[in-house]
């Protein structure tokens, strides 16, 4: 990776029209970046629970990944979620339009590189590297946070689905970050684990993380909200419930997951 000093360096070009998002994972990164008034639209995704997107942003156009519909909106720079861009990104590549894919990310490394990518694009890296700097900033605080709490509770997360989540995955990345052990990972689990009674009634944990009960995407996959093999996590003591806006994907939002779960770990410690 280039040099701070080289990246600052290079020539970008801030695009002539808004910046549009076509994804709800772009939209949390060209919202941490780009000024209210040169974003022409967010994605179709932006009225949903899932969104952290402020009030003002929720009455902008509409973006959807299809080219078409892009090409109305004249965009200066049109953001993509990872594996999203694919034809219509071509497309308007074609016609003269700047385009970014944000790359697949499970961590905070991969934060910070998406935040720089934009930062690039936009001709704002000067904004992207304080929001870096931020990011880092408050990753040191939880750092001490964990060294002051004196032990490492067992961590457990669970979605509405039944499923877990285990290594190389952002939510194992947010437990880590904030102090704690992800019990699935210890358990074997990587990646997104599928909706699994017996692995329930397997884990044991200190603290139980949930998130996309109450405002997430309806599903009749959502068996945790009903099957009792889940039963004896969600009804335990010490559980904190994550908004699912914090972290749809790896996005500038995951730290506020992350300390909202170093908050419950702080609690507990202070109980125990």
């Amino acid at each position: 990776m280039a040099s701070l000093a080289a990246v600052q360096a290079q020539e970008t070009v801030p695009p002539q029209g808004g910046a549009v998002s076509a994804s709800l994972c772009a939209d949390a990164y060209l919202l941490a970046l780009q000024p209210r008034a040169e974003i022409a639209a967010l994605s179709w995704q932006v009225d949903q629970p899932v969104s952290a997107a402020p009030d003002w942003a929720r009455h902008l156009p509409r973006a959807w990944p299809d080219a078409e519909r892009l090409l109305v909106l004249d965009p200066g720079l049109t953001v993509f979620g990872a594996g999203e861009g694919g034809r219509a990104a071509a497309m308007l590549e074609r016609s003269g339009y700047r385009t970014l894919e944000l790359a697949w990310s499970e961590d905070f490394d991969g934060v910070r590189a998406n935040l720089l990518a934009l930062g690039e694009a936009l001709g704002r890296v000067d904004v992207a590297q304080a929001a870096i700097a931020d990011l880092d900033r408050r990753l040191a605080a939880l750092q001490q946070r964990t060294a002051a709490r004196g032990v490492v509770p067992r961590v457990v997360y669970l979605s509405a689905s039944g499923g877990s989540a285990g290594a190389g995955t952002y939510v194992d990345a947010a437990i880590t970050a904030a102090g704690g052990v992800n019990n699935a990972t210890q358990g074997g689990v990587v990646g997104w684990g599928r909706s699994d009674p017996e692995l329930a009634l397997s884990l044991e944990a200190d603290i139980i993380v949930t998130s996309y009960f109450t405002d997430g995407f309806a599903s009749t996959f959502n068996r945790a909200m009903r099957h009792a093999a889940y039963r004896r996590l969600l009804d335990h003591g010490e559980r904190v419930d994550i908004p699912s806006a914090d972290w749809p994907c790896a996005g500038p939002r995951l730290i506020d997951a992350a300390e909202a779960i170093a908050d419950a770990l702080d609690a507990w410690a202070g109980r125990s």
